[in-house]
């Protein structure tokens, strides 16, 4: 039966990671398996690969073939290149001890590269982390900036307008005794208009009550002399009967 080393795919959408496992190259690739190898998560960076290296080198001995992106995992993980050197064991070509040491040699540059790509990696994030943080800081001064020259604007505006009604208060003083005194003027001439016409009306309408009253006090007078005029004449008309008796 033909197996092959595949992914078999795990995780969310736009998140996968992937089961490295043994399978029939003829199941489904979410399907049945044989066995269960490792992992294999892209999201890192670097990726994060996690592989039994004795199993795998087992089925890589065995005849298993490798899918292309298996392979690429493998050689990174040095699989492929122990198993060359154990076939050139078996053609004599070097000894076991040298294999082994080519092996260990191989292994520590490997781990030297990841160790700089790693170091160059935390070097680049702290860059653009500084980088962020000047942009940051640039863009909050020119934000401060802006912001101290708007309220720059608003005070000497603030100012202005102070001033403006302070001038207007200054004004409206000086000009108040100005306007009490004809505010004063006003209502005396006002007062004098109307009570010259009143005074002429009064004594128009005082002059006809006078004539009228010297005319009732005639009027009433008139009997009473009328009266005393003619007591004498009676007692003159009695004196003349008494002579004459």
């Amino acid at each position: 039966m033909p197996t092959k080393i595949r992914l078999q795919r795990h995780g969310k959408k736009k998140f996968a990671y992937f089961h490295v496992v043994i399978a029939d190259s003829r199941a489904p690739r979410d399907g049945k398996f044989i066995e269960k190898l490792g992992t294999y998560n892209p999201n890192t960076n670097p990726a994060n690969i996690d592989i039994d290296f004795d199993r795998t080198l087992s089925w890589v001995k065995k005849g298993a073939q490798p899918t292309d992106t298996v392979r690429a995992l493998l050689s990174y993980k040095g699989i492929l290149y122990k198993n060359h050197l154990d076939k050139g064991v078996i053609k004599g070509a070097f000894s076991q001890e040298d294999a082994d040491k080519k092996f260990a040699e191989w292994q520590e540059t490997k781990a030297a590269k990841i160790d700089a790509k790693k170091d160059s990696l935390t070097e680049a994030s702290k860059k653009a982390a500084a980088e962020r943080l000047a942009a940051e800081a640039e863009a909050n001064k020119k934000k401060a900036d802006a912001i101290a020259a708007k309220n720059s604007v608003l005070a000497d505006e603030l100012d202005g307008e102070v001033a403006t009604e302070a001038d207007a208060e200054v004004q409206t003083e000086a000009d108040a005794p100005a306007k009490a005194v004809e505010e004063a003027e006003v209502p005396q001439e006002e007062v004098v208009k109307e009570e010259a016409p009143k005074t002429e009306e009064a004594v128009k309408e005082e002059t006809p009550k006078a004539e009228e009253t010297v005319e009732a006090a005639a009027k009433e007078e008139t009997p009473e002399a009328e009266k005393a005029e003619k007591a004498p004449k009676a007692e003159e008309n009695n004196e003349e009967e008494k002579t004459e008796g």
